[in-house]
């Protein structure tokens, strides 16, 4: 079987499975939420924390709870790294320093997983399954809340509320992302993933001196860091690690974990609005993306140049043999359209198309389907954007599943979309004028530009993956990346939460000849058309220095 052919039927099998729990897993979330019921056990969790889940919430005392709940486990998460050197089961690793301790929090609580160290060397099981993964659950269930509540903002009238916080995060933790990681726990251990608290042991002989590895509790925290579309990885290689990623079965399975939530939220959107049609023309956006660039990405790493290339099937510099070019190519895709962050290969090695391909995916706005609950409310404001451009087309007011679109809707929804890139190209922009950063990155050139673009474009898209070679465990790239994290989070949840309480004030607007229908295809090719234009015309220039110019030059 030739690799081509290989990949093709990998892809035709994911997308298979992915179909096959597309409806009950987007009903059931739509039930969750909707539920006026609380299990026992959440009832003792909302009796431990205060919270009274009956109490409805408006936009600005949902967002409080957000930033709260945020900056509390920042601040948790920080603080156990500065004291892991005295922890039980610490490894025997000191405690971390201020600057990576203060980035790694910011980065797992705001669902980005950048990891600047090397987790085999620095973090101990405490840190690693009482705060890391911890956080994978938690700030998973936090952009699902928020994705909710602007659902609701659509769904509901005349009110603006917009359900509660807390019983939201509480809901998609228990009920959600803790059942679903059980099973995949299950499937990954059986598939070869470890899962214990083993210390440090020798395995064998490397270039003259013994190599060691520790074990943990790596099937447990894998499964839930691509299910919650986070990342970060157990150890410094990522799901490339056998540990972490045994074959090609874990492989494809770790790529519909990443894959399942975000796409069936959009049965969820359908469902709680009350038009599945409407949740179908999202997702039919999304999967129009997400094929093209897998397509795309397949192409440009098995058709690259060259005698060596065409004998080994493909660009294999950088990929792990047991995945190939096609589960290499299939896994870049999916974990930069959405939040993960993983990396079963080494995206520095990949073609210099292949690489602008996956810097693309994320400059997006990791919409197709994006992160876990982040995907939907970032193709949400999208969808706003296409709608008002379609208005000003026909010379009407712009409307969306029955609500008006006016100047503060699109107030809220510009600034969403104006907050990352500002946030991209001027760290980038400073870091490449300074003459400190500059030494941090391997390559010059084209490819030196992209480790940099790369790491900020991760960052504040709260992606994680790293496209490496930049030495990015320094007090300005642990810094300046850790606020890019923590703001391209958080702000712009104030403008989602913000437009969701606008529209649920709003009465609902009666449907006419003129009003657009948005549940149709025509629509979805609009919304496809805006996103890619809108990020081609603000990345494009950034774009042209780094990858697109290394492409050309090959």
């Amino acid at each position: 079987m030739s690799p081509v052919l290989a990949g093709v039927l990998q892809l035709l099998a994911l997308i298979a499975a992915l179909a096959l729990v597309y409806r009950p897993l987007g009903d059931y979330m739509a039930c969750v939420y909707s539920s006026p019921k609380h299990l026992r056990a959440e009832k003792w969790i909302y009796r431990a924390i205060g919270a009274d889940p009956a109490t409805e919430m408006r936009w600005p005392a949902y967002l409080r709870g957000v930033l709260a709940f945020s900056v509390i486990s920042v601040l948790f998460l920080y603080l156990l790294q500065r004291v892991q050197g005295g922890l039980p089961g610490s490894l025997g690793f000191a405690s971390i320093d201020p600057d990576q301790a203060f980035n790694t929090a910011a980065s797992f609580v705001s669902n980005t997983n950048w990891q600047s160290y090397y987790g085999e060397q620095a973090m101990g099981h405490v840190v690693q399954t009482g705060g890391l993964a911890v956080q994978n659950f938690l700030s998973a269930a936090v952009g699902m809340a928020v994705a909710v509540a602007l659902v609701r903002g659509f769904a509901r009238s005349r009110t603006g509320e917009l359900g509660n916080f807390w019983s939201d995060l509480v809901r998609g933790t228990v009920r959600i992302l803790l059942p679903i990681s059980v099973i995949g726990a299950i499937i990954l251990v059986a598939c070869g993933a470890i899962q214990n608290f083993a210390g440090i042991h020798e395995v064998g002989q490397f270039m003259g001196g013994a190599q060691q590895w520790n074990g943990g509790a790596v099937a447990s925290q894998e499964v839930i860091k691509e299910l919650g579309t986070n990342g970060g990885g157990y150890f410094n290689a990522n799901s490339a690690h056998p540990f972490e990623n045994p074959n090609p079965v874990s492989n494809l399975f770790e790529i519909f974990l990443i894959l399942l939530i975000p796409f069936a939220m959009t049965r969820t959107f359908g469902r709680m609005v009350g038009s599945l049609r409407q949740g179908y023309a999202i997702l039919v956006a999304m999967v129009t993306i997400w094929l093209g660039f897998t397509a795309l990405m397949m192409w440009t790493e098995f058709h690259h140049g060259g005698p060596a290339f065409d004998i080994a099937g493909g660009a294999l510099e950088g990929k792990e043999t047991r995945f190939g070019v096609a589960g290499s190519s299939i896994f870049g895709v999916a974990t930069t359209l959405t939040s993960t962050g993983a990396v079963n290969a080494f995206l520095s090695s990949f073609t210099g198309y292949g690489g602008g391909i996956a810097l693309l995916g994320m400059q997006l706005g990791e919409i197709a389907p994006g992160g876990v609950g982040s995907g939907l409310y970032g193709m949400l404001i999208m969808a706003v954007i296409a709608v008002f451009i379609a208005g000003l087309m026909v010379g009407r007011t712009p409307e969306y599943l029955g609500k008006k679109i006016g100047s503060r809707q699109i107030k809220f929804a510009a600034s969403y979309i104006l907050i990352t890139p500002a946030l991209v190209l001027c760290f980038t922009a400073v870091a490449m004028a300074l003459p400190t950063p500059g030494n941090s990155m391997t390559n010059s050139g084209p490819h030196g530009f992209t480790e940099i673009l790369y790491a900020y474009t991760s960052g504040a898209n709260n992606n994680g993956s790293a496209f490496a070679g930049l030495n990015a465990d320094t007090q300005w790239f642990n810094t300046t990346i850790g606020l890019a994290m923590l703001l391209g989070r958080f702000v712009p949840m104030v403008f989602v939460l913000a437009l969701a309480g606008s529209l649920a004030e709003q009465s609902p607007v009666p449907k006419t000849a003129g009003t657009l229908r948005t549940e149709k295809p025509l629509f979805s090719g609009v919304l496809v058309g805006t996103i890619l234009i809108v990020a081609g015309l603000t990345y494009f220039p950034a774009l042209a220095l780094g990858p697109l110019a290394e492409g050309l030059a090959s």
